[in-house]
């Protein structure tokens, strides 16, 4: 049968203290009933004593969220505790109180100026009241992967034996590695004559980027208890994130018999809850709920995942909250990942085709970081008008400025022919149409012309609509390109395209001003 591990989420404590990460009381409590929905066990709420605001926001929380345990930190002083316990007293049996001291040589020497008997004479008189406050104490001993391990042991024991429930063992600073760690969790618990009276803690900080694996070691050396946040928010570079605590407990199921209370569908809408709340955006390549968590662009992952999801993915993105994986078009791409995404768009390409689509896949690909459905379906749509091309566009170059006349030169292929014209106007979109209509006709009465960004991004790609009208025959053409430029002139010519017996002007001026 597996063990429980409780997860300790500290977001709106130790979280909220990252630079920038403030949350005014609104924000907490949609927080705080966020973390509630995600099934953590308890919720350290804030400081009590830090502010006023913050001890509010406390026990508003206490008092309106159900399900998990409330605690609230404090100081091994008085004020502290006696500030804290009456803030998460509406939880009645589920309040707890997390009081802590420093352990460590140099927070001893330089921080508190206390030595050794009486940082454990606060300790226990701190656990002692608040023991007599809350049903439920936890102690922390602050710095202790810098604690020499006899103190160590000796402010365990004596703290367990004052009433404290819960011992944090805290890697402050993320100093240790996890073989250290390990052991030093290890060691407490069979060193300590008490230990079995209480359940052990870690909260480790991700100075080195060890904070989950040292919370990893922790719980294979018998911690029941993992301090976290989530996106792995806090002090300096963070802490433990949950999201990847728990998710590898449920993983590696098949290495270790845990498992946690978090519903772990709701991991990545909570994710963005706290991103959205903080405005702290989530790293790319993070781990569970990163945007390429669960994004492959390489041909040969994306043709993997094709025939097996499980050929590079260990757990499903639906498992953690995302509803589905994403297959990111880009210069990486092959033809089996730009096939299969036709098909889901309902347009199935094949044989010729999709080799036409690919290639003009891969040019659009070479521009912009990623190709988006909008791109697919306007490459697509540029394809089918290909079979009608009597104008071709070979080359246009335009000059724009604010002291500039804006000048556009084109060369174009109109029936097999080259020809090739210049002409200015009062933009550049202007001077390329004036120097198009210069070579061709018939050129048509312009009727619209509509510019929309059809991905996101300052690669988007553009797409641009443009209508003309002739004998009274009205037709459209669309044109597509990062280049919006680019897309306009695209646009022109598949208008023109579609203008009946369009063809070379007989004469044409090499510089046009009209």
């Amino acid at each position: 049968m597996a063990e429980r591990l409780y997860i300790f989420d500290t977001t709106l404590r130790d979280g909220e203290q990252s630079p920038g990460c403030s949350m005014d009381m609104e924000e907490k409590i949609r927080m705080a009933h966020g973390l509630a929905a995600l099934g953590v066990d308890v919720i350290e709420a804030g400081f009590p004593v830090a502010s006023p605001g913050d001890f509010a926001a406390v026990q508003r929380i206490a008092r309106e969220i159900s399900g998990p345990r409330i605690a609230g930190l404090a100081r091994a002083r008085k004020g502290d505790i006696e500030a804290a316990a009456k803030a998460v007293a509406p939880a009645g049996e589920r309040q707890r109180i997390h009081t802590f001291i420093a352990t460590s040589p140099i927070h001893m020497q330089a921080k508190l100026r206390m030595d050794e008997d009486q940082v454990v004479e606060q300790a226990v008189a701190a656990v002692k009241l608040a023991r007599s406050l809350s049903p439920e104490v936890e102690f922390s001993a602050e710095d202790a992967g810098r604690s020499e391990m006899d103190f160590l042991c000796r402010i365990v024991e004596a703290t367990i034996a004052a009433g404290a429930r819960i011992i944090n063992i805290p890697d402050t600073v993320g100093y240790m590695t996890p073989d250290e760690f390990g052991w030093r969790i290890r060691t407490l618990r069979e060193r300590v004559p008490n230990a079995d009276q209480a359940v052990f803690s870690v909260h480790c900080h991700n100075d080195l980027g060890l904070a989950v694996a040292n919370s990893l070691a922790a719980v294979e050396n018998g911690a029941r208890q993992v301090e976290c946040t989530i996106n792995g928010m806090g002090e300096r570079a963070g802490n433990a994130a949950l999201e990847e605590i728990a998710m590898i407990f449920r993983t590696r199921s098949d290495r270790y018999c845990i498992e946690t209370g978090i519903r772990h569908e709701k991991i990545v809408p909570t994710s963005k809850l706290a991103s959205q709340i903080t405005g702290m955006p989530v790293q790319p390549n993070k781990a569970i709920v990163g945007a390429n968590a669960f994004a492959h662009e390489s041909g040969i992952h994306q043709d993997g995942i094709l025939k097996h999801q499980q050929t590079y993915e260990i757990m499903t993105p639906e498992s953690v909250g995302w509803q589905t994986n994403r297959m990111v078009l880009g210069k990486h791409s092959g033809r089996a990942a730009l096939k299969d995404r036709y098909a889901q768009l309902g347009a199935p390409v094949d044989g010729e085709q999709l080799d036409k689509v690919f290639a003009r896949f891969k040019t659009l690909a070479d521009k912009k970081k990623e190709v988006f459905d909008e791109d697919l379906l306007a490459i697509l749509n540029d394809d089918a008008d290909a079979v009608k091309e009597r104008v071709r566009l070979i080359s246009l170059h335009v000059a724009s400025g604010t002291r500039d006349v804006p000048v556009a030169a084109v060369e174009l292929e109109i029936n097999g022919e080259r020809h090739s014209a210049t002409s200015h106007g009062d933009g550049p979109v202007d001077a390329a149409f004036k120097a198009i209509k210069s070579l061709v006709e018939p050129n048509g009465r312009l009727l619209l012309y509509s510019v929309n960004a059809i991905t996101s991004g300052t690669d988007a790609q553009g797409e641009v609509t443009v209508r003309l009208e002739d004998g009274g025959r009205t037709v459209n053409g669309q044109g597509a390109d990062t280049d919006i430029i680019v897309a306009s002139v695209q646009a022109f010519i598949a208008a023109l395209n579609r203008l009946p017996n369009t063809h070379a002007r007989e004469v044409h001026a090499q510089y046009s001003g009209v």
